[in-house]
């Protein structure tokens, strides 16, 4: 098992990027099922029989095993893959457990899922340096589309957003310049969708009503400036 996991798994210089994701719940398997969209080589690891048998086919290969087992990771090449995923959900020692036995392997590309603000911040004393919050991050996301005319939210990281959003009608038949949007506020028009192309803009295209803008500034201050009109 060891010699074919190897030849499947094995880093691959120059080729497609090899990803193990271990626990294949929803998030891990929603992640694990866009990296193979991505043209990746994908090991999904679980414990439970069912989960393996729901990616039997879909992925690269896809393994029932214990990722607190350092001998069946070690059999299943993960400490040579370019990068790992933790999706471990349900159980905060088997993710620890997990991420320490990554640590000791020397994984770089290393990201984990929290549960919750504790988990994460054990998580990142255990030196993992991406972690992610998807119930929390897309908790943010829903409520802000919810309250504001955002068409799409997303928190780059703490403070920083990307909005996606319909120009308010007082920038109209302004050019970016004028409107302090080519980065003299401290916030960016980025991209904007005019007649259903998406074109990088110069600080000299006027806004028009039917464009769609994507923006990138301090959280606090895009909420802001897209609420006034």
């Amino acid at each position: 098992m060891a010699d074919l996991t190897r030849s499947l798994f094995a880093p691959r210089r120059g080729d497609r990027p090899t990803v193990a994701v271990l626990g294949l719940g929803r998030f891990g398997s929603g992640v694990a099922l866009e990296l193979m969209e991505s043209d990746c080589h994908v090991l999904g690891v679980d414990a439970d029989a069912e989960a393996v048998q729901a990616l039997n086919g879909r992925l690269t290969h896809v393994v029932r095993a214990d990722s607190t087992d350092e001998e069946a990771m070690r059999q299943l090449s993960v400490h040579e893959m370019d990068h790992v995923v933790v999706a471990i959900g349900g159980d905060l020692a088997d993710s620890i457990l997990t991420v320490s036995l990554m640590r000791r392997f020397g994984t770089h590309q290393l990201w984990a899922k929290a549960n919750d603000d504790r988990h994460g911040e054990i998580l990142r004393q255990l030196g993992v340096e991406h972690v992610v919050h998807p119930e929390r991050d897309m908790g943010r996301r829903v409520a802000h589309l919810v309250s504001t005319s955002f068409q799409d939210f997303v928190e780059v990281e703490p403070g920083l957003a990307m909005v996606r959003a319909t120009p308010p009608s007082r920038l109209l038949g302004r050019d970016l310049r004028a409107t302090g949007l080519a980065g003299e506020r401290g916030m960016r028009v980025v991209a904007v969708r005019s007649r259903g192309t998406w074109l990088y803009p110069p600080s000299h295209y006027v806004l028009e009503p039917e464009d769609t803008i994507l923006l990138v500034g301090p959280t606090r201050d895009v909420e802001r400036f897209l609420a006034r009109d």
